[in-house]
């Protein structure tokens, strides 16, 4: 029996509820967990994210079996999340917990991030500039539990919040059918 190699991921797309679904049904995938990084308190808690004080962002880690599902693709169902022209947030939520952003934890992400974003931002597919940062991945804090599966959880609170988000129109919009080519 091989034994299973696993690497990490980690993105910031807003709010992190929306964020875990669109990753956790791709095979390869391992684990999606809801957290922080990128701030300057140790330990934080959601309060002090969303008070935007901290310095942290909303962010998913995800950790996925290279051998089926490469980072690569990872990095397209990223990018059909978000709106990587707003600096300011993304949709509904807004602040600076919730921009975008890539970790990468080695330099092999990082190239991979910088070419994939350098390629959606020669496409033109958006009016304006892609923007998200490529970072070097910081110290990863675990959100509380109560927000990790969301989606699962607490299904009706999350379609709700995810309806009124404006994220699916956005997508709908700027990827049309395009969006589903990374889940056949």
């Amino acid at each position: 029996m091989r034994r299973q190699e696993t690497q990490t991921a980690y993105f910031a797309g807003g709010c992190f509820w929306c964020m875990v679904s669109p990753f956790d049904v791709l095979e390869g995938i391992l684990e999606v967990r809801s957290g922080y990084m990128g701030g300057h308190l140790e330990n934080p808690r959601y309060e002090d994210v969303k008070s935007q004080q901290s310095g942290h962002y909303e962010i998913v880690r995800i950790l996925y079996d290279p051998e089926v599902i490469s980072y690569e693709k990872l990095l397209e169902a990223f990018w059909r999340q978000v709106d990587p022209t707003d600096e300011e947030g993304q949709f509904q939520d807004r602040g600076p917990s919730y921009r975008t952003a890539i970790f990468h934890t080695t330099e092999t992400q990082r190239l991979a991030a910088e070419k994939s974003k350098k390629a959606l931002d020669e496409s033109r597919r958006f009016p304006d500039p892609v923007i998200t940062p490529i970072l070097p991945a910081g110290t990863y804090y675990d959100a509380e539990e109560y927000h990790q599966d969301f989606y699962q959880k607490s299904p009706e609170e999350y379609k709700l919040d995810r309806s009124k988000s404006g994220r699916d129109e956005f997508i709908k919009k700027y990827w049309g059918d395009a969006y589903y080519a990374i889940y056949e």
